[in-house]
């Protein structure tokens, strides 16, 4: 059986044993309110990239990863190495995140621009591509903002990536006889309380592609400095969102393969 938090941050999930990470608890970022699951669990990490609001920018990005909850400690212990050529004897001091990273913004530019490009390159192969698609899959809504006037953007993004990764977790039941419960992480953000209110209707009433049938709770909302992994879907989101603004794709290149796919159809990736 396998217990899980109701968030601030998530604990590592093992069959009949918890990992508590100590420094968070010491932090103040864990509420324990927990509840049990039955099944394993498939975990997305979720972030978004581009503002809804903002007139300069053309696209919005919804992304995430979908983990199994096995390799949530083995991701973070590579991701905390890279972070570690940054802050060699306190990385956790160190977030990784794709714009500051990028540009040098809130003390990134103490260091050399060409190590930080690197740093995302390799978090998100060794976060991703090295366990691709065993254990990592990627999902993403792509939204041109043109293409969606006067619609609600969040529920659109909300919706599609909710439902393509149920749809994943159905195709383990139904394909492999595997049956496993998701569970959606989320960063904090501006959409927060859109998207919490859509994840109720969507798990109780359904959507556009049907009730979401694989889904064992509501989504979860974190603050990222607690969560490596929500790092890594930032990395992910800014990835894409900087190859559909700005065609630049030094990012999206290392992770173009690693979406959700089955018999060459690519699922998890939504572009409109």
């Amino acid at each position: 059986m396998y217990l899980l938090y109701r968030l601030g941050v998530p604990i590592y999930l093992a069959a009949r044993r918890v990992v508590y990470p100590s420094r968070l608890t010491h932090m103040g970022l864990l509420r324990a309110t927990p509840f049990l699951l039955e099944n394993p669990v498939h975990l997305l990490y979720a972030d978004e990239s581009g503002c809804i609001g903002d007139p300069n920018q053309k696209f919005f990005v919804l992304a995430g990863i979908s983990v199994f909850e096995r390799e949530t400690h083995w991701i973070e212990t590579e991701l905390n190495k890279i972070a570690s050529r940054f802050s060699p004897h306190d990385p956790h001091a160190i977030e990784l995140h794709g714009s500051p990273m990028r540009t040098g913004r809130d003390g990134w530019d103490r260091h050399r621009q060409a190590d930080r490009h690197q740093a995302i390159i390799d978090a998100l192969r060794v976060g991703i591509c090295d366990r691709h698609p065993r254990q990592v899959r990627l999902f993403a809504a792509v939204l041109e903002k043109k293409n969606l006037a006067g619609q609600d953007m969040a529920q659109v993004a909300f919706e599609q990536l909710s439902s393509r990764f149920d749809q994943f977790l159905g195709r383990l039941h139904k394909q492999k006889q595997d049956s496993q419960r998701g569970l959606i992480l989320f960063d904090k953000s501006s959409t927060e309380i859109r998207i919490q209110t859509l994840a109720r209707e969507f798990k109780h009433t359904g959507h556009t592609f049907g009730v979401t049938r694989n889904y064992a709770e509501v989504p979860v909302f974190m603050d990222s400095r607690a969560s490596r992994l929500i790092q890594l879907a930032d990395l992910v989101a800014y990835a894409i969102f900087i190859k559909f603004e700005r065609g630049d794709d030094r990012y999206f290149k290392t992770i173009e393969k690693c979406f959700d796919s089955e018999g060459g159809v690519v699922h998890g990736l939504y572009t409109r």
